[in-house]
């Protein structure tokens, strides 16, 4: 009879790099001893990122429509076609946004919105074309992969040419929203009329090929098992094996409230700790792992950097579609760089490739042998 192996055992083969298998990965996330997990991802993070400094970027989160033709029941932000409560952003609002992220500060928007029964791919090159005609040196970090599906469908067109004619006309990097879980049970479980695992993994893997990057992601603690928790990190890091086009990967807690799952407990700190940990471990072929303050709030988001994660996200001057569940957490850039400096990083700032932004040009480096004493940066509503 096999002995199964240990937890220690499993920890110290990630730690030296080892590559860890599926069963592996799931005892890990099945342990319940999180400071043992939480110091083995973090010797993790220090060897693949051993520089004195923890990053961070500021963006907006563009949510040009809330119009959508798939109906998820985690999500607590979508409108369907007909409803009075539906929007769809007019340009000169779009540009107002991006002109007040540029002036705080910001390199980068985050544009995504719903499935909108409509548009053809002529509308959104428009909007792409539009915004980098006004600002050229902004990175439209734009369209999840179900957007992305969506307009092969509407417009009737193969993916290679839907991605190729964004990218002409202005996308620089595709966000990794809409995964959930990639497990097709979970998926028909919680959403009908959208994008399955195969096809979601698909839209990556066709933007890696012609160059492009994007970020992956998961949210748990809803339908999903630990056995398909494990999945879903299996097929991002087959896929990264493949094309090496991840950034980043990103997880967190489905947040149920105004949601059609409010009756699903809500995932606590513990959880989202432990699943980042395992993350970091796992995923041996991802450079870098963002916290989630968003839904987790400061001090929790701050521990995330000690349990697996070398980047603290975004300041996000605007975030709608988790706010509509109900979840509200607003940092101002001093709390972020406080966060970072008080765990003994320097707090640097960076664009969606994960490259530094000069410290001239940022004009806001700190001396990593002093507090920071700086400007806060108030966020947007």
């Amino acid at each position: 009879m096999i002995a199964t192996p240990s937890v220690d055992y499993l920890l110290e083969k990630a730690v030296a790099g080892e590559r860890l298998t599926p069963d592996e990965g799931l005892r890990l996330l099945e342990s319940r001893d999180l400071a043992s997990l939480g110091r083995a991802a973090n010797e993790v993070t220090l060897r693949l990122h051993p520089e004195p400094y923890r990053t961070y970027n500021i963006d907006r989160n563009i949510n040009y429509t809330n119009i959508c033709t798939a109906v998820c029941d985690f999500c607590a932000f979508y409108r369907r076609p007909k409803s009075p409560e539906g929007y769809v952003l007019e340009k000169d609002e779009i540009f107002q946004k991006v002109e007040e992220t540029v002036a705080l500060g910001g390199d980068q928007i985050l544009m995504q919105g719903g499935l909108h029964p409509d548009f053809k791919l002529e509308w959104y090159e428009d909007l792409l074309r539009s915004i980098k005609e006004r600002f050229p040196a902004v990175n439209i970090h734009g369209f999840s992969p179900p957007e992305i599906y969506h307009f092969t469908k509407v417009s009737k067109l193969p993916l290679g040419e839907v991605l190729s004619r964004l990218k002409a006309a202005g996308l620089g990097s595709l966000p990794g929203g809409g995964a959930e879980i990639l497990v097709d049970r979970v998926r028909a479980a919680i959403t009908r009329g959208k994008v399955m695992t195969d096809d979601w993994l698909n839209v990556n893997r066709v933007w890696h090929e012609l160059g492009g990057r994007s970020t992956a992601t998961m949210m748990f603690g809803h339908v999903e098992t630990l056995a398909e928790r494990i999945e879903h990190l299996e097929r991002l890091r087959q896929l990264q094996d493949e094309t090496g086009g991840f950034t980043a990967f990103i997880c967190w807690t489905f947040q149920p409230e105004h949601t059609d799952m409010a009756n699903v407990p809500p995932a606590g700190p513990f959880q989202y700790l432990k699943t980042n940990a395992v993350a970091r471990l796992y995923l041996d072929n991802f450079s870098n792992i963002q916290s989630s303050w968003v839904t987790q709030g400061l001090k929790v988001g701050q521990l995330a950097l000690l349990y697996g994660a070398n980047d603290m996200g975004s300041l996000m001057i605007e975030e709608n579609v988790v706010a509509e569940a109900g979840t509200v957490h607003h940092l101002t850039l001093d709390q972020i760089r406080s966060a970072i400096a008080e765990l003994g990083y320097v707090p640097r700032q960076r664009n969606v490739f994960y490259q530094l932004i000069d410290e001239a040009a940022e004009g806001r480096s700190l001396d990593p042998h002093s507090r920071p004493n700086l400007h806060s940066l108030p966020v947007l509503n």
